[in-house]
């Protein structure tokens, strides 16, 4: 009973409502707020520590930014929800702010278009050497399996892709990238889709902000070549696997493009199928058998290779 008279308590003010309205639609930081309630800083701060310290809403820091976003959980979101659902669509603050949280978004598609502009030609680069993306995300898509899942995790998200991609196997996901370029063009694309229950952090995927065996599926996409530690990360996403859960990794087979290397920040010019493997093996997963992806004859010279290891279920 006191907890939810504390969740009263921090919810029962005119510019709290407006605030938790605004992020229902998805996380935004404090900056984006006052452009929506068009209310100070400080006021706006305010509002939103007593949000956090009701746990209503969470804070996370990233880089010198700090986003907002709503509390998932069964008590706070069904609270959340149920207040949210008796607000009149046609009050006049409402709808204020739902235009003005529109022109943000704006702004916001608006810089991951000039950020994704000026760096689309690295891209297209990389992407000309090996089999086209469709190919292996219809790929992954069947290793996954066609269950919905609770949680999936896609470690190195970079713009989103894979989010979209299994939007509808999973109930919740997370993307984590330590470039807030790229997270802002995963934003956008999560903005697209409309997906509430889908979100993006700034995080180092050696060391993933996430509770042990939460996850049911793990998705690392061309990510362990621009890693240090590759097999840290792969050990980072068994920690975090459900068991029973399943883990995805998407690489090149080994290469000698050593421009790559100098180019595009490679750390490593591919791994062998043996190396991944003992990786998996050692994190406590069971592989499966390796997927072989050749590019098609004068494409490229890129092989993908995909794995899908599983987390062994607990003895009753």
């Amino acid at each position: 009973m006191e907890t939810v008279l504390t969740l009263l308590r921090a919810a029962g003010e005119a510019t709290r409502l407006r605030i938790l309205a605004a992020l229902s639609t998805g996380e935004l930081t404090v900056s984006e707020l006052v452009q929506v309630l068009l209310q100070s800083q400080p006021r706006i701060s305010r509002h939103l520590k007593l949000l956090t310290d009701s746990g209503l809403v969470y804070r996370h820091p990233e880089g010198s930014w700090v986003f907002y976003r709503l509390n998932e959980s069964a008590l706070h979101g069904d609270f959340v929800a149920t207040l949210l659902a008796r607000l009149p669509d046609d009050d006049t603050a409402l709808q204020r702010d739902r235009e003005r949280l529109a022109q943000v978004r704006r702004a916001r598609a608006d810089r991951a278009q000039d950020y994704f502009a000026a760096n689309a030609e690295n891209w297209d680069a990389i992407r000309a050497l090996h089999i086209p993306e469709k190919r292996i995300e219809q790929e992954m898509r069947r290793l996954a399996g066609d269950a919905r899942c609770e949680l999936l995790v896609d470690l190195g998200t970079g713009t989103g892709r894979m989010l979209e991609v299994f939007a509808d196997r999973a109930r919740r996901a997370v993307g984590f990238d330590v470039s807030p370029d790229m997270l802002t063009i995963a934003r956008v694309r999560l903005d697209d889709m409309k997906a509430r229950c889908f979100q993006v952090r700034q995080g180092d995927i050696h060391d993933v902000a996430l509770e042990d065996g939460v996850a049911d599926i793990v998705i690392l996409h061309h990510v362990l070549h621009f890693l240090d530690n590759p097999q840290r990360a792969v050990a980072e996403a068994a920690r975090i696997l459900a068991a029973g859960g399943r883990l995805l990794i998407a690489d090149f087979l080994p290469h000698d493009l050593e421009f790559l290397r100098a180019d595009h920040a490679h750390r490593r010019l591919g791994f062998d199928d043996d190396e991944i493997t003992h990786w998996l093996a050692q994190a406590g997963l069971t592989a499966g058998k390796p997927v072989h992806l050749h590019p098609d004859k004068g494409r490229g010279e890129l092989t993908v290779a995909l794995h899908a290891a599983a987390k062994k279920r607990a003895r009753a």
